[in-house]
């Protein structure tokens, strides 16, 4: 019979004189003000790593010795100071008038749903990139004061813990949490009664706990279905963060989406401006159509209602990212919830219908087809994803249907490191208030270079030894000798010694392209083994359990850094986390990304790496196609995407290569009588000062508020005027060129002429058909312009034709074409539905070219 091992936790009497304490620990503002997480790092650092940086863990653990000494200890008590002092002075700060010259912080509020929250190691409830940017988008909205709440969902169990076995096969460990570790509360009443609200699944009810975590100025709530009152399966679908299969992830989109508008509704919050960041969140438009339909509208009003109010955020230009649900499977889970809304299913079906899927429920589709403001997160993504989603508006040019784009940013209080915040506040004080002023950051340019260059070793040194120690961990429990661990960790565990460190952190993913380097394993082996120039490269990110390519991506790898010419200078490390992420991106020299164009959305790392003068290498997809220079980091050039994937992938491994060997490591050695690379720093600074005022989260937000949320808080308004009659009539007018749309027809019945002389003007005359509707309803236009270097029209100018009279039953409209630009002009005619109230002249995606 075995021993049972019994455990109890003794908790301490927290001093009143550190009553504070408990404060900072349950606020997140902890998970990006450095200074809240060294208060308690220095009462014991050995514990804040075995409670993994979990602030409320570390109080229940610490030592009563500890705080009774630290009460003692003058230096503590000045530092404890100087932080509550600091963290009282956030909480006082007003709303940015970067915020305030586009929302009013008493009248408007905005409601930010999203399936994952990554702000902290501590608080679990994010996977990746997606919830990477959650947090930073809630820590800027903090920052800047802007009205804000987060709606989610709270998981027993978040995203895995990554180990790598000695076979290099990925093992996933998930352990539910305990919420009393968390930084979460119910979510009470002024009478201390905690809120629950109610969603149907299947027909049978299911009860919600809403929970709340605060984090600085704003709150997240998050919905939790583990409750006795719910059967067993109906308690397990807020477990598991992407856990399940499709019958799983229904169930949870419907508690985020549905169960998260009822839970503000409980709250009492009215948000002005909902925001949904990718289609998890989705069936909170059916649920607020719902409400407005119990009040007496009909579905289409209050669809235009619904969605005037609503931004919609696309994260992924790759298929496999878009949840899509099967017909049958939504006429199941909303047969009952059809009826309420006062369509019958086809009508319900049509709102999640997409080419590639006629008969599924696509989860964007519907998205975009209940909000009016529309984004990809970077340039090159926001043209894929007017292709990718142009289906909507089926008859309108990709490059000019309602997506627009905002670019993602990173949280640059979170990401950089420490020691730059504290050269920075000693040499510019007010840095952090110059955020989005790109000519401040000039002033990186009188950081003395020995100096940036002392800075930047530093930090290296520091990341190499958390290396050291994780490879060291991993390899011992594979069974590894001490001979084998020498090897492996050659630069690691010396890190005094110099050499040129590479890094490649992200998602394992096939696109991705990981083994990109290992094309021609001769030359790499050649390029690291140069005993006058080393190069070590530093590879960590977890595969989905699902994603076996991915899987294997990473198995590869592991086998390529045990082989004789790799030891010690690849290394695959496990367990990536934000912790991990955050000493990757302030350490290495060189950040590597090499995806296939253009399947990079943003790729926010390389934004985390740049801030802390990391030189970024990378295929010019996502953000880097915008943040790329010239002189900031190194390019690789997609080639053409038409071609071989096995081709294009080794004439890009082969300019890859080509970069390191003739541009990136000379450079890094090109020492000189200073001891380090001067033109190395220029660049380093380069990158530095050109990419914190352009890629930070402030910037993100602030572009949201002003581009998104203030045009959307604006479109409500004007349609829920006057109980709601310009919804009624916007939507009765597209109701009517619906019907009438399929026989307009547009003709030329002018002479047409190619040449006239500068100063004088072109007649053109055009007849319409409207079929019923009236000039008013229509705009005819002529759009001017050029062909680039590819032959493809470009516009530059339009000009709109003037409805003249009727000939013949049809409308005559006319117009005097004066082009703005002398020489070779080239034109197009065509005709659209047009309506005051539209929040985008194309949103009904009609339109007819002559």
């Amino acid at each position: 019979m075995s021993e049972t091992l019994f455990q109890l936790e003794v908790r301490p009497n927290i001093p009143e004189k550190l009553r504070g304490l408990e404060e900072l620990a349950n606020d997140l503002l902890y998970s990006w003000d450095r200074d809240v997480r060294g208060l308690f790092y220095r009462l014991d650092d050995e514990l804040w790593e075995t409670c993994n940086h979990n602030l409320k863990v570390f109080l229940r653990r610490v030592a009563q010795n500890k705080l009774d000494e630290a009460i003692k200890d003058h230096l503590f008590m000045e530092e404890y100071s100087r932080v509550m002092s600091s963290f009282r002075t956030y909480h006082e700060k007003g709303v940015s008038p970067a915020i305030t010259a586009h929302l009013d912080p008493e009248s408007d509020q905005v409601a930010y749903f999203c399936a994952e929250f990554g702000l902290h190691e501590s608080f679990p409830i994010y996977s990746g990139g997606l919830g990477i940017l959650a947090g930073d988008h809630c820590k800027a909205a903090s920052d800047l004061g802007v009205p804000f709440v987060g709606v989610g969902l709270l998981y027993r169990q978040g995203y895995f813990t990554q180990f790598i076995d000695g076979n290099g096969s990925q093992q996933a460990q998930y352990t539910p949490t305990n919420f009393d570790e968390l930084v979460v509360q119910p979510a009470c009443d002024s009478d201390g009664n905690a809120f629950y609200v109610q969603v149907e699944i299947e027909a049978r009810p299911v009860k919600l706990k809403v929970w709340m975590a605060r984090a600085g100025h704003i709150l997240l709530y998050l919905l939790d279905s583990d409750l006795e009152e719910n059967s067993s399966e109906d308690r397990s679908i807020t477990f598991q963060l992407y856990g399940g299969d499709s019958t799983t992830r229904i169930q949870q989109e419907i508690v985020l989406g549905i169960g998260g508008v009822r839970a503000l509704r409980a709250l009492g919050i009215e948000p002005t401006i909902w925001h949904i960041n990718e289609g998890h969140a989705a069936f909170q438009i059916p649920e607020r159509c719902r409400e407005y339909i119990d009040q007496g509208m009909d579905f289409n009003s209050a669809l235009e209602l619904v969605a005037a109010g609503t931004v919609f955020t696309t994260h992924t230009p790759v298929s496999a990212g878009h949840d899509i649900f099967e017909a049958d499977q939504m006429t199941r889970y909303f047969k009952d919830y059809i009826k309420s809304l006062n369509i019958d299913p086809e009508t319900f079906l049509a709102l999640g219908q997409s080419p590639n899927n006629n008969t599924s429920f696509n989860m964007t589709a519907l998205a975009l087809r209940g909000s009016r403001f529309h984004n990809g997160v970077s340039r090159i993504h926001g043209g894929v994803a007017s292709s990718m989603e142009g289906y909507v508006w089926p008859q309108i040019p990709p490059d000019e249907n309602p997506i627009s784009y905002v670019t993602n940013g990173v949280h640059v209080p979170t990401f950089l490191a420490r020691e730059w915040v504290n050269l920075f506040d000693m040499r510019f004080r007010e840095w952090h208030s110059e955020l989005n002023n790109p000519t401040f950051w000039d002033c990186i340019d009188t950081i003395p270079n020995h100096r940036y260059w002392s800075l930047r070793q530093e930090l290296k040194a520091q990341m190499l030894e958390d290396v050291n120690k994780r490879t060291r961990r991993r390899f011992q429990r594979a069974g590894f000798s001490e001979a084998q661990l020498k090897r492996l960790t050659s630069y690691t565990g010396e890190p005094e010694q110099n050499v040129l460190v590479i890094g490649f952190a992200r998602r394992f993913a096939t696109y991705k392209r990981a083994a990109l380097l290992f094309s021609d394993l001769q030359r790499l082996a050649r390029l690291l083994n140069n005993p006058k120039r080393p190069v070590m490269i530093v590879f960590a990110g977890k595969a989905h359990p699902r994603d076996k390519p991915g899987q294997e991506l990473i198995r590869t790898i592991h086998e390529y850094s045990l082989r004789p010419e790799f030891i010690g200078k690849i290394i695959m490390l496990e367990g990536y986390d934000m912790a991990l992420a955050r000493k990757l991106v302030t350490g290495v020299d060189v950040w590597l990304n090499t995806p296939e164009y253009p399947l990079e959305a943003s790729g926010t790392s390389g934004q985390k790496a740049a801030i802390n003068g990391v030189i970024n290498l990378s295929v010019l997809d996502g953000w880097w196609g915008e943040g790329f220079d010239g002189e900031n980091g190194w390019a690789i050039h997609p080639h053409a995407s038409n071609a071989d994937d096995t081709l294009r992938d080794q004439e890009e491994s082969a300019d890859l290569l080509d970069i390191l060997e003739n541009e990136v490591i000379p450079l890094y050695y090109d020492y000189g009588s200073q001891g380090y690379s001067s033109s190395w720093v220029k660049l380093s600074k380069a990158s530095m000062k050109s990419c914190l005022p352009r890629f930070n989260a402030q910037r993100m937000v602030v572009d949201y508020v002003k581009n998104f949320y203030a045009p959307a808080r604006y479109q409500y308004s004007r349609l829920s005027a006057k109980d709601c009659a310009p919804a009624r009539k916007l939507s009765d007018w597209k109701t009517k060129v619906r019907e009438q749309w399929g026989d307009v027809s547009i003709r030329r019945v002018d002479d047409i002429r190619q040449q006239i002389h500068d100063g004088d003007s072109l007649p053109i005359v055009v007849h319409a058909g409207l079929n019923g509707l009236v000039p008013e309803d229509v705009v005819v236009e002529c759009v001017v312009g050029g062909r680039n270097d590819g032959g493809e029209f470009v516009s530059s100018e339009q000009h709109q034709f003037r409805h003249t009279g009727l000939q013949d039953d049809e409308h005559v409209f006319e117009l005097y074409l004066k082009p703005n630009n002398s020489g070779l002009n080239h034109y197009k005619l065509r005709i659209y539905p047009w309506h005051e109230l539209l929040s985008h002249p194309f949103e009904m995606g009609y339109m007819l070219w002559i």
